[in-house]
């Protein structure tokens, strides 16, 4: 083992190490009156109730899985017997991640109220550090449970009298389905969370404030307590689950294409190719770490000024990333001998550097372009504002015209992305020969925009935290001062929030494109390790000597089979279900929602008074039984869709499906994430005194917008990045089965 691998592990220790220090520093500070430490109480024990309720539907889903996994492996003999264990542990630290950002994140909503009743820049930095807690965790937890499985799989996995070089493909091929856990339990979090807190803010929001028109957050509102919880496990638990599968997947991809790229240089420099992921990522980690720090403003900052501080810590961390990542290269000394490198080859790292840079360059430019279309300040959700003066019909017109727009930004981005990752890796060489060198640059272009994810997760997760604070001000009666602040972090927190969406989508994109192109290195493998038919000729070559271009016509992979093009229609088929299944899956909740904030409102005496406190518990028991019922069946269709397809159309349909599900789920996810986050913050800027304010027609009308874009923003477009990694992560996983079983 080089010994700068150990780099991996100790960059975990540290993000866990500061993420605890981030922790008890938060948990030092007061969290104000007996009133707002009470409310915090009731937001905590309600996501906890929450996400107790959740695991224990998602342990009985893995051990089904695990099962089923475990036939192909110990029965069948269609996989590793590792991978039912790999699928187990990245399903456990993948909800671990989720249960420690949540913990901190409902323990500093009160401190961070109390905090603002001082100062605005106290408020920000103690909100973004509670959330630096949430970004550490998943990028510690990714990288101390990716350097475990390496260190193990090096000891016990022999190949015999293979070549040596099979020993890194079959440990990289193991681990890869460490992923389809933490995918898994990532959907379940999303989906899960993300209908619990749309069917409480919908709830909320159309008889509180469009019926009865009393503020947000107002404590007459019964349905506020489960509003608040709902911030927590789908922003929080759900994004964070989210990034980790996204981080080690891409990792994980990476390392397989590494192995098979590199595999004729000779073990050392497979080794090295192998790593350079893992190494990526540690050291984002650590200069992540240094990027929180920067984070601070001042007193009356403007929302430009407070997206300016945020940016300033990310950026930081990105262009010293870019410097580390040429000398961790430079250190491995990975040789690229194709295109414009074949002169220079000793220097080839260079080109992967470029794929890196590209794919940072990529994740800052789509949370710009995100930034753009959601935040206030600019002209696109100015224009949803205005068009509310004419009603709420062309509040919804102006809406998803923004968001179908908006869509064709991040498309480009990662168009130009994918083509330039591709040909720095190959020297600008398009032959055949360069395949597996663009598919390593497109893969490890992946973990350059992923590589600041420590800090970027931050900054997503600062935005319920700082929600949360603002209804817990509200509720308490603290004054408008203190309510300006919150509003101002709140305000902030949505745009971060709809940036973020829009970063985990884009890294879906890079993330999916990688694991496809190991799907044919899972294929590979299955012909030689598992159907023990290595001189098996595919496309004139023997198995273990085909190249990824080889299994490609083998399987007859082109536009003119009419199975690609069945899988493609599937794919695209799949997205939508899900869509709307996750759409309607709100709806169904949130009307039982509303119709029990009526019921309290007109039977409970004294509620719309203040004098009597409304029944909290009674909402966010409907939120959480709610969520639990609905998100099973949109959670399954995504796992069971790839084996049926493959059961059926093998290889070739697998293929065309996978293709149809990345392209239009990307696509349409874009597009949800943007328009929601477009109508939320609409509806905030009327709400800060513009076209009439609150209490007007505008105001109504926004908020109809904003109550149609909940689910887009929060539970179906942020659910269809798990949705395209997990369908890609579930056929890696049964490849086997495709290959060996099916019908056509």
């Amino acid at each position: 083992m080089p010994v700068i691998f150990w780099l991996v592990p100790l960059s975990a220790i540290l993000a866990l190490s500061f993420a605890y220090y981030f922790f008890r520093q938060m948990m030092q500070q007061d969290e104000g009156t007996d009133l707002m430490k009470k409310i915090a109480q009731h937001v905590r024990d309600g996501a906890g109730a929450y996400l107790k309720q959740q695991y224990k539907v998602v342990i009985l889903v893995f051990l089904l899985i695990t099962a089923l996994l475990s036939l192909l492996a110990y029965g069948l003999g269609v996989q590793n017997p590792w991978v039912p264990f790999a699928f187990l542990t990245g399903g456990a630290f993948s909800a671990l991640a989720g249960f420690f950002g949540m913990k901190a994140a409902t323990y500093a909503s009160g401190r961070v109220a109390h905090a603002c009743r001082s100062s605005l820049n106290l408020g920000l930095r103690l909100a973004f550090r509670s959330g630096a807690v949430m970004g550490l965790v998943v990028v510690g937890l990714v990288l101390i449970d990716i350097s475990a499985w390496f260190i193990i799989l090096n000891q016990f996995v022999d190949v015999g009298s293979m070549d040596p070089g099979y020993k890194l493909m079959t440990i990289t091929a193991i681990m890869l389905t460490f992923g389809m856990g933490a995918s898994t339990q990532a959907l379940f979090a999303r989906v899960g969370g993300g209908i619990y807190t749309k069917a409480a803010d919908v709830g909320a929001d159309l008889v509180g404030k469009t019926e009865e028109g009393i503020p947000e957050d107002d404590p007459r509102n019964p349905a506020t307590i489960a509003d608040n919880v709902g911030d927590n496990v789908g922003d929080v638990a759900g994004m964070g689950a989210d990034l980790f599968e996204s981080f080690c997947a891409s990792i994980l991809a990476t390392a397989l294409l590494g192995a098979a790229a590199f595999m004729s240089y000779g073990i050392d420099i497979q080794t090295n190719a192998v790593i350079a992921p893992m190494l990526i990522a540690a050291v984002g980690t650590l200069l992540s770490i240094l990027g929180v720090f920067l984070v601070r403003t001042k007193e009356n900052a403007t929302q430009k000024q407070l997206l300016k501080s945020l940016s300033f810590g990310v950026n930081f961390s990105a262009v010293l990333i870019v410097i580390a990542a040429f000398v961790i290269l430079y250190l491995l000394n990975i040789p690229n001998s194709s295109g414009i490198w074949a002169s220079i080859p000793d220097w080839g790292f260079i080109g992967i550097w470029g794929s890196i840079v590209i794919g940072l360059i990529a994740g800052i430019a789509i949370g710009q372009s995100t930034e753009y279309f959601t935040a206030s300040a600019y002209k696109p959700t100015r224009k949803i504002a205005e068009s509310s003066k004419t009603g709420h019909a062309t509040v919804i017109i102006s809406g998803v015209g923004t968001g179908l727009i908006s869509a064709a930004v991040p498309l480009g981005i990662i168009v130009v992305a994918i083509t330039l990752a591709f040909s720095f890796a190959t020297g600008f060489d398009y032959s055949v020969a360069s395949l597996n060198y663009g598919l390593y640059g497109i893969g490890i272009g992946a973990v350059g925009l992923l590589s600041t994810l420590g800090i970027t997760l931050s900054t997503d997760a600062y935005g319920p935290i700082a929600d949360n604070a603002g209804g817990n001000v509200e509720m308490c009666g603290l004054g408008s001062e203190v309510r300006s602040r919150t509003d101002a972090l709140d305000a902030l927190g949505n745009t971060t929030a709809a940036t973020g969406k829009g970063f985990a989508i884009g890294s879906a994109a890079l993330t999916a494109l990688a694991l496809l192109a190991s799907y044919f290195e899972e294929i590979r493998m299955m012909f030689v390790k598992f159907l023990d038919k290595p001189q098996e000729l595919i496309n004139n070559t023997p198995a273990i000597e085909a190249e990824f271009i080889d299994f490609v016509y083998h399987f007859n992979i082109h536009l003119m089979n009419p199975h690609v093009i069945v899988g493609i229609l599937l794919g695209v088929m799949s997205v939508f279900l899900f869509s709307g299944m996750t759409m309607n899956a709100v709806g169904r909740a949130a009307q039982k929602m509303v119709n029990e904030v009526r019921r309290q409102l007109k039977t409970i005496p004294g509620i719309m008074e203040g004098k009597t406190e409304p029944d909290y518990a009674r909402c966010v028991e409907i939120s959480t039984k709610g969520a639990q019922r609905e998100m099973l069946i949109p959670s399954l269709v995504a796992i069971f869709i790839p084996v049926i397809v493959g059961l059926i159309f093998g290889v070739a349909g697998v293929a065309g499906l996978l293709i149809g599900t990345i392209s239009s789920g990307f696509a349409l996810a874009i597009f949800m994430a943007n328009a929601g986050g477009a109508w939320d913050n609409a509806k905030k800027y009327i709400e800060a005194g513009h076209f009439g304010g609150t209490g007007s027609e505008a105001h109504s009308a926004s908020v109809t917008g904003d109550t149609v874009g909940d689910p887009f923003k929060d539970t179906s477009g942020p659910s269809l990045n798990i949705l395209i990694k997990l369908m890609v992560m579930a056929s890696v996983v049964t490849v086997g089965v495709a290959v060996t079983y099916s019908l056509l």
